[in-house]
């Protein structure tokens, strides 16, 4: 038998024999993969919090460490940037919902008179449609919102559920931001133990080219975002569009989705202004946000972002794609800066001298960019 089996594996030719070690090889990789996505996916009430945590860290830690410098207690220094930055996110809030509040009446009297126009069109114009047709139509709509009553009734109670998730998620995210701001290198020091002895330097400089990656991402992000908002925002204020503040925050917010996040929240942009002002303003809407986003693309991406964060457009684009398939919004905000870590810490990891490839990564990035970076973790 076993004289049967060696002339049988013989019979195999040296590709196949290959092809198959890789494809187990390849499976087993696959099935680990997916067992560390499906045990993320059961933890993420925690996994979502500590990776929105590490990305604020990201952005607030060369401040406290500005303010070290300049003799500031480390305490000190954290609680000053968590409060400030509180009460920056408060401010704006409340200045965001006090303008749509201010600006809902308005919104809503411009709507009514868009919906009279509309039906005058319907009626008046080349469909010459009836009111009775009209009338049934909307009936119709609101039958099918009472046949899932129930459905709706489900998703409400789901959403209570959901804004629980969310206060115990934000919760998680300050106290996991305080320690990190406080004590993050102390706690890295702690995970790089953790290697064999001969790996420890290689995996903390792995770690400290990601992180110095991460905090080029976010500083880039945040200034496209602004640039972003700022430019529709003055442009739908210019038009006069009703709820420009609050239109410019949602764009804001949403860039931080890269590629995609601007278009799709300036599209509500465009929605508002064609029901309050009518197609002339929406077409001007649409151009003004087109311009701002062949600005980004054009400029601030390749000068900015190209910078920190030197990964091929196709790498970022399935990132956000896969991130949303995998998690929703959360995973399409998140894919891009994991992308980035991993990018500059698998670099540093597998290369030959990890120094010289952290010192290439950081000329890349730029002083502005690098500026504030982990530093070597001490042995606190």
């Amino acid at each position: 038998m076993p004289a049967v089996s060696v002339l049988d594996d013989e019979s195999v030719t040296p590709a196949v024999r290959k092809a198959a070690a890789w494809a187990w090889r390849l499976l087993v990789l696959l099935a680990a993969v997916l067992a560390g996505l499906w045990v993320i996916s059961r933890l993420k009430v925690i996994v979502v919090p500590v990776l929105i945590a590490t990305m604020l860290t990201a952005l607030l830690l060369p401040a406290v460490d500005a303010l070290e410098r300049r003799r500031v207690p480390r305490g000190a220094a954290v609680a000053l940037m968590l409060l400030g930055g509180l009460a920056t996110l408060g401010g704006l809030l409340a200045f965001v919902v006090g303008q749509f509040v201010k600006g809902l009446p308005d919104l809503v009297e411009q709507v009514t008179r868009s919906i009279d126009s509309a039906q005058r069109w319907l009626m008046e114009g080349p469909l010459h449609l009836s009111i009775e047709q009209i009338d049934t139509a909307g009936n119709s709509a609101v039958e099918a919102l009472r046949n899932n009553q129930a459905r709706l009734t489900s998703g409400a109670l789901s959403t209570a559920a959901t804004v629980t998730e969310i206060v115990t998620g934000a919760l998680l995210v300050m106290f996991a931001l305080l320690f990190f701001l406080h004590g993050g290198r102390a706690i890295w020091a702690f995970v790089v133990r953790m290697f064999p002895a001969g790996v420890r330097d290689r995996v903390s400089d792995a770690g400290r080219a990601g992180f110095g990656s991460l905090i080029g991402y976010v500083r880039a992000t945040f200034l496209v975002a602004l640039v972003d908002a700022v430019g529709i925002g003055v442009g739908l204020a210019i038009m006069t569009v009703p709820l420009a503040l609050p239109l410019a925050s949602l764009v804001f917010l949403g860039a931080f989705i890269p590629l995609v996040g601007a278009v799709v929240t300036g599209f509500l942009a465009v929605v508002v202004a064609l029901l309050t002002k009518g197609m002339v303003y929406a077409l001007l809407t649409f151009a003004l946000i087109i311009a701002v986003q062949q600005l980004e693309a054009h400029v601030l991406q390749p000068v900015v972002m190209g910078r920190a964060v030197s990964i091929h457009p196709l790498a970022v684009v399935l990132g956000i794609a896969g991130g949303a398939v995998l998690a929703g919004i959360v995973g399409a905000l998140l894919a891009v800066p994991i992308i980035a870590f991993l990018n500059s810490a698998t670099r540093v990891l597998l290369a030959d001298d990890p120094a010289a490839e952290e010192a290439k990564i950081d000329a890349i990035r730029g002083p502005m960019i690098s500026e504030g970076a982990v530093d070597p973790p001490d042995d606190e």
